[in-house]
């Protein structure tokens, strides 16, 4: 099921694994069935932690695999064969569940330990779209980090008896205990803020607490990643508030007029930008969308949506752009892959 080269690097990355995993499968005669299996003994075969297990549960469904973990009680589900672009969230998935620290902020993580209700997520997705495995790997991480919390990554090629029936026209479709939940491009930030009131009420009270910024960028694509850099490097206290860092380049497939670069893609160029801006001491406030502008007696400011409000003696406004969108069914599903802006 996988080749050699992608043997040795899972090799690698499991012997960071520190606690057991279970892989609970439930397959039944079909040929994607048979590849599940021959991926769940291939995974077992790289690390002592890893074992294959069948999955006593009659009602699952099939072909999927457990990702348990027997000491803290955690589930993480793949309904299907979890490859093309979610190989990586199920690998991720294994090392979260084997005691591989998350890459989450801390506060989210502190966040998913306090949520104390039962919360069942059931995320549909293609194995070829691009925006899945970010909303299917933010679920998951709350999965691994808080038994009250399940996640189920669904490929609706597999289940279409389900998508007709919950009458899903695109992916990531979301669902929460049952319940349509969100469709479309989410962050971890913006689902902890869905399911728990509380938390978005102290992040907002978190963030008026702030001092007053010399310079406030507002927005994180390229602009305001290169403002931010240019005045923590003269000294400045300097803050950015953004949506999402990148902006509309992180959907960008192909760049290809970046001066200096010949050829990149976009999700490359946001993570060296914010690497690029990580050097330095720059406070870069992540899911936060600007409301409101208002001159104050020494400065400006910025109310946020969720509440909160900063100060700064300066502000760069760098928003950027979006794309035309015609909002039709598989619109996001197949951006990059058929659905194009730059024509």
């Amino acid at each position: 099921m996988l080749d050699n080269n992608i043997k040795n690097q899972l090799k690698s990355h499991f012997e960071s694994l520190t606690q057991p995993v279970e892989l609970l499968i439930a397959l039944d005669d079909s040929n994607k069935s048979t590849e599940l299996e021959n991926l769940a003994h291939d995974l077992a075969s790289l690390s002592d932690k890893i074992t294959v297990l069948n999955n006593p549960d009659i009602d699952a469904r099939r072909p999927s695999m457990v990702v348990h973990s027997s000491l803290k009680e955690t589930y993480i589900t793949f309904a299907g064969v979890p490859m093309g672009h979610e190989f990586t969230s199920l690998v991720l998935a294994l090392l979260h569940t084997g005691g591989h620290a998350s890459k989450a902020k801390a506060e989210d993580i502190e966040q998913i330990q306090s949520l104390e209700q039962p919360l069942n997520f059931e995320i549909y997705i293609s194995l070829s779209c691009q925006t899945c495995p970010q909303v299917v790997q933010a679920l998951n991480t709350m999965a691994a980090t808080n038994s009250h919390i399940k996640a189920t990554m669904i490929d609706g090629a597999l289940f279409q008896d389900e998508v007709e029936q919950r009458n899903i026209l695109a992916v990531p479709a979301v669902y929460l205990n049952g319940e349509p939940f969100s469709q479309g491009a989410l962050s971890l930030t913006d689902i902890l803020n869905k399911v728990d009131a509380k938390g978005a009420a102290r992040q907002a009270a978190s963030l008026s607490e702030k001092a007053q910024f010399d310079v406030l960028v507002v927005g994180g694509g390229p602009a305001g990643a290169s403002a931010a850099i240019y005045s923590a490097r003269k000294g400045l206290n300097t803050g950015i508030v953004a949506d999402r860092f990148g902006g509309q380049v992180a959907d960008t497939l192909a760049i290809e007029n970046f001066i200096s670069v010949q050829a990149t893609q976009g999700p490359k160029l946001v993570a060296q930008l914010e690497e690029h801006v990580k050097e330095y001491d720059v406070d870069v406030m992540y899911n936060q969308r600007a409301a409101n502008l208002q001159r104050a007696s020494n400065g400006y400011e910025i109310t946020l949506e969720n509440g909160a409000t900063l100060k700064a003696k300066s502000l760069v406004l760098a928003t950027g752009a979006r794309w035309r969108e015609m909002n039709v069914p598989g619109e996001q599903q197949y951006r990059g892959h058929g659905v194009a802006y730059c024509p």
